[in-house]
Parts: structure tokens; sequence; C-alpha cells
């Protein structure tokens, strides 16, 4: 016997309805776990620590993709750490550890301006080195701290390169000019530099080191005619940069705990470092 027409409808849309309810309910569901998940890892403190520890090793360029360098910070790797532990409750402060012979001056810069405008306090600590746009990330520090073994400074610009027109002569090779610009090829290590391209790639790098000079003086708080005096590309021991006010204390972590204890007015055994994941600097 045929079931009539009208129930076989009802019972499609009552399936219809239930299959509907089930996949909002699981989105829902999902959703809520996502949620979770995210609430979970946009914070750098468990409860237990209030420090965040921020890398930064190896060059400083604006992206992570150049050939050559295996290991590389970012701005916007470091933007994305800050941003997270300044929206962070637990956390109180941030120690940066700067292990870097420097890189690009505008990512330096940006790097540099992310610390020094920060929420939080910040506290500098030069391991090995601290270079040229390493040195520039570390001056923006509240407070700078290195070992008196550290290799501190190198506040100049460096464009050298290899120039190879004898070589290539030697090898049969001719390089074949072909441009619009007549610096269009300019540092091409092909040929050998003109007398007019050497004054012009000259008088650019110097506009770059005044501003590296303009950026220590305010972060250090200097007079610039120190830092002038200072900046001739050189790297000092640690405890030359100390007596040359380039960093405020020689020490480790013991003396960062001690700063950082200053910064906050709490005492030193309240000061707990959150140590860093890799997780936490995407690559």
């Amino acid at each position: 016997m045929n079931r009539p027409l009208w129930k076989d409808l009802v019972l499609l849309c009552a399936r219809s309805i239930v299959t509907v309810i089930t996949i909002v309910a699981v989105i829902f569901v999902g959703a809520a776990a996502l949620g979770a998940l995210w609430e979970t890892d946009s914070y750098i403190s468990d409860g237990s620590c209030n420090i965040a520890v921020l890398p930064v090793e190896g060059t400083i360029l604006p992206f992570t993709s150049f050939a050559g360098f295996d290991l590389v910070v970012t701005p916007g790797m470091i933007d994305e750490f800050m941003a997270t532990a300044e929206s962070d409750p637990n956390i109180a402060g941030v120690l940066v550890e700067i292990n870097s012979p420097g890189g690009t001056p505008v990512a330096s810069h940006r790097i540099a301006e992310r610390l020094h405008n920060s929420t939080l306090p910040v506290v500098g600590l030069i391991g090995d080195i601290g270079a040229s746009g390493g040195y520039m990330v570390a001056a923006a520090s509240d407070f700078l701290i290195a070992s008196a073994m550290s290799d501190v400074g190198s506040i100049g610009v460096n464009m050298s390169y290899v120039e190879e027109s004898q070589k290539n002569e030697e090898e049969g090779l001719t390089y074949v000019q072909l441009m619009t610009g007549k610096f269009k090829d300019t540092g091409t290590p092909n040929r050998a530099i003109t007398d007019e391209e050497r004054e012009l790639l000259l008088g650019d790098l110097d506009i770059i080191h005044n501003e590296f000079i303009d950026i220590i003086t305010k972060y250090r708080e200097l007079d610039r005619f120190v830092v002038e005096n200072l900046a001739d590309g050189s790297t000092m021991p640690g405890r030359r940069a100390a007596d040359a006010e380039l960093i405020d204390a020689i020490g480790d972590r013991t003396q960062a705990t001690i700063a950082l204890s200053a910064l906050l007015d709490i005492t030193i055994e309240s000061v707990q470092f959150c140590e860093y994941e890799t997780s936490l600097l995407p690559i």
C-alpha cells in the first residue's frame, strides 16, 4: 500500500531540518574549539611568568626569502611577537636577547622603532654580538646590557663589493651594457666604477650614516657630537661600550632581572621569564 505523498514530503523536510541542525551544531562546536585554541595560543604567559623573552638572532632583513641567510629576523616577526606580548594581561615587560651582526637599514629601524614605542618596558641584552643594525635594535631598549666580551657598535654603513671586470676579461667574458639612465647599472661588479658613480654612492651612504647617528643619539640620549665620534664603523667590547655609554651596564640575565624589577617596581623574585618557543616566531 502506497503512503500518501504528503507524508513523504513531511519526512523529507524533517530529515533536512535534522541535517541542518547537525551541521550548525558541528560548526558551532568547531568554532568554539578553534576560539579556545586561538585564545590559548594568543598568549605568551601561562600565568606563572611575566617577562616575555624575545630573541633577535641572525641577519635583519625585510623578509625571510633571502638566499644565503640561514637565520633571519624580520620586522613582521617582531611586530607579531610584540603585539602578542602587549595584549597578554600576564606580561609586564620584555627581555630582548640580541645576537645579530646587523642587516638592512630600514628593516633594522622598523624593529628598533617597534621596541622603542612599545607600551611595555623593554630591557635589551646583547650576547656575542650587537653590531650595526643589531646595535640599532639593541639601542632602542629602555635599559641595555651586554657582556664585557660582547661585540658592540659598528655605527656605520657598508656597500662594498668585489669588482670582477679583470677576472671576466681573463676568462673571455664581455660585459654588454644595455640600459637607460646613466646610473642604472651603478655598482655592477662586471665593470669598474666611475668617479661620478663613486661620488654618488658615497653621498647616499653619508645620508644613511647620518640617519643612523641621529637614531642612536635619540635612543641613547647622548650628545650628537659624542655619537659622531663613535660612528667610525668599528665595534668594541662591551666593557668599552659601557665606558662610551653605548650600553647601560655589564652583565647577563641576572643584571637584566635587576633592571626589570627596577623598571616595573617589583621584587627581583617576582621577575619570571617566559622562555620563547619557535612557534612564537613564524618563519
